[in-house]
């Protein structure tokens, strides 16, 4: 049985109406309207929060369909890519600050010869991460925002 038709199931055996159920979990009509006719599915928290709502088990309520559970899969190694990007991103940009940090505390000499000594190469790979971490970053938000 697809998802939809489980979730109609479920609320008309408790006598619910589509407004009653989505009060219940929070949400409008509309989007309780689109899980029935198979429009939309929900995400995990949401199946989560339907399951408690009906006291039934998670495999009562996903298995039996493989569109719901495909999607729950995809939505699991989503975030998980989304995590990863947020770790490489604050990585790059810490890496960036101890970068000018280390350029900063290494100060510049003149030697014996008159030339200047300065690790100047700590400059541009900080820009350089920084850069790379802030691209992570804006890249993690757009793709956080445009999963909600």
């Amino acid at each position: 049985m697809d998802f939809g038709a489980q979730m109609k199931k479920l609320r008309t055996s408790q006598k619910l109406t589509q407004e009653q159920i989505a009060q219940k979990l929070n949400v409008s009509r509309q989007t309780i309207s689109s899980w029935e006719n198979n429009r939309n599915l929900p995400d995990l928290e949401m199946v989560v929060l339907i399951a408690q709502t009906f006291n039934i088990s998670l495999d009562n309520l996903i298995l039996g369909d493989t569109t719901m559970t495909d999607k729950l899969v995809k939505d699991g190694s989503e975030m998980k890519k989304i995590k990863w990007n947020l770790y490489f991103s604050i990585t790059m940009i810490i890496t960036g600050i101890i970068s000018f940090l280390l350029f900063t505390l290494i100060g510049s000499t003149v030697d014996s010869n008159g030339y200047l000594q300065e690790p100047f190469f700590l400059v541009p790979i900080g820009y350089l991460f920084l850069l790379v971490g802030l691209i992570g970053g804006v890249t993690y938000l757009i793709r956080r925002f445009k999963r909600n």
